[in-house]
């Protein structure tokens, strides 16, 4: 048995001249330290939608359920997250299959970062690399997100049962 889920998440961003507290985080890596993150955590877009996509594949809500109380005690590392929405997943007798990640972001360029945001992946998942697949588009000036005030990140996922 298959099961599907899908999240969104996006945050506004700032860029500075000099590094920021709260750098632009995806997928569990640091990408630019001069662009500023304003989120609660430290504003993983990547983890965020993918912790909604595997909640929402086992028929749950929005990954704030948990992620809100760990923020407000000063757990603000996504990867910590992430831990919990896997941890539920198996659970529920599920492994990850696949992952499908777009990426909209005017600012800054995201491609360049692909491969990564891949390995990152890959081990916090173990995960095979194959199995993530990430896009990014610059979405031609046509919403906020491309004209740089944010970035939007919509994740999909398949989960598989697990062998027994």
């Amino acid at each position: 048995m298959y099961r599907i889920g899908l999240g969104q998440d996006s945050h506004k961003i700032i860029i500075h001249k000099n590094e920021t507290n709260k750098p632009l985080t995806l997928g569990g890596i640091i990408i630019d330290k001069q662009i500023e993150v304003l989120a609660n955590s430290d504003g993983d877009m990547i983890i965020h939608s993918l912790c909604n996509a595997l909640n929402t594949a086992i028929g749950k809500g929005s990954f704030d359920k948990y992620a809100g109380p760990m923020c407000k005690k000063g757990i603000k590392d996504s990867k910590e997250y992430l831990a919990i929405a896997c941890d539920q997943i198996k659970k529920e007798g599920y492994q990850i299959n696949n992952i499908s990640i777009s990426l909209e972001a005017g600012n800054p360029p995201l491609e360049k970062h692909r491969k990564r945001i891949t390995e990152s992946l890959s081990s916090l998942l173990s995960l095979e690399k194959v199995r993530i697949g990430i896009s990014s588009t610059s979405g031609n000036g046509l919403t906020s997100f491309s004209k740089g005030k944010g970035i939007r990140c919509n994740c999909i996922v398949s989960l598989m049962e697990i062998e027994k």
